[in-house]
Formats: C-alpha cells, sequence, structure tokens
C-alpha cells in the first residue's frame, strides 16, 4: 500500500506572517481530504512578492494546520522554496528517501497548469494527483492571476524550465 503526502503550495502571507486568502484556501481544502495516515509537506520561504515576515511562509501553514487539529508528527521537513521550480526541486529532495508513496498536490486552480508542467517534469517518477482549488477572488483580480498564470506556462513551454 502507498503513502499519501498531501502538499500545500505557498502563496502570500502578510509582512507578520497571516496567511493570505489564497493560502487558506488550499489549507483548509487539506484538512477536508487529509486522514491519519497521510502526510503532509507545506511549501515556502520568503520573497519579496510574498513574504517579508520574519518567518518562512511553510511555518506559517504548517502552524495553521496544526491549530485546526492535524497532529505535528503527521509533517514532513518544511520545503523553503521561493517559487514553484523551487517547490518541485525542494519536494522531491525530501521525498526521495520514501518508497511507494503518492503525492497530492494543492495548488489554486488559476496556478493548476503551470504547476503541471512543472512538476511533471521534475517529479516525473512519482505518482501525483494535481487539486485546483477554487480561488473567489472577483473577477478582475481573477482574470490578472489567470492571465500572469497563462504566460508563465507559455514561457515554459517555450524556453524549457531552469532548475
Amino acid at each position: 500500500m502507498s503513502k499519501e503526502i498531501l502538499i500545500v503550495l505557498g502563496s502570500p502571507n502578510s509582512a507578520t506572517g497571516e496567511l493570505g486568502v489564497i493560502a487558506k484556501e488550499r489549507l483548509n481544502f487539506c484538512l477536508t481530504i487529509y486522514k491519519k495516515e497521510m502526510l503532509i509537506l507545506c511549501t515556502g520561504s520568503w520573497g519579496a512578492h510574498f513574504n517579508t515576515s520574519s518567518r518562512p511562509h511553510a511555518f506559517y501553514t504548517k502552524n495553521y494546520l496544526i491549530e485546526k487539529g492535524i497532529p505535528e508528527d503527521r509533517f514532513l521537513e518544511l520545503a523553503l522554496s521561493k517559487n514553484t521550480v523551487d517547490d518541485a526541486v525542494k519536494i522531491k529532495n525530501i521525498v526521495s528517501t520514501f518508497e511507494n508513496i503518492h503525492l497530492t498536490i494543492i495548488s489554486s486552480d488559476y496556478h493548476l497548469v503551470r504547476v503541471k508542467l512543472i512538476f511533471k517534469e521534475i517529479l516525473k517518477n512519482y505518482k501525483m494527483k494535481f487539486i485546483g482549488v477554487k480561488t473567489n477572488f472577483k473577477t478582475e483580480e481573477y482574470n490578472a492571476l489567470v492571465k500572469h498564470e497563462k504566460e508563465a506556462a507559455e514561457s515554459i513551454i517555450k524556453n524549457g524550465l531552469y532548475y
């Protein structure tokens, strides 16, 4: 029987460490599918565009899940990554010691195309399932995110990945 690892990709938090809407959407979804035999891996460190606080983003997401009732011993090492490509690279390093695992990658709906492009390349030897959590933003804000992701995915397709 394979071991399932839930991977929650990072997103912005405030300078004081308060998680943003996107992070909470992803984390709350993780809570709905979590079962006691699963492991959890949280990603995210620092970056001007998503976390300028004193602690890595993954620290806040892990603590959020612990506060909601997930035992601390269910968490793997934090993937202190700076972007989606770095997520996949750091995740690969962490999970490489496990055998017979299945990865469930939790991101947002608008981000999923790019996540799949990256993870299917870097983590191609792993069984993976991708979940795009619905983002509840106003149309204009949501469309800006979709546009950014489309451009980023097109760049990967055109230029390949650098890692």
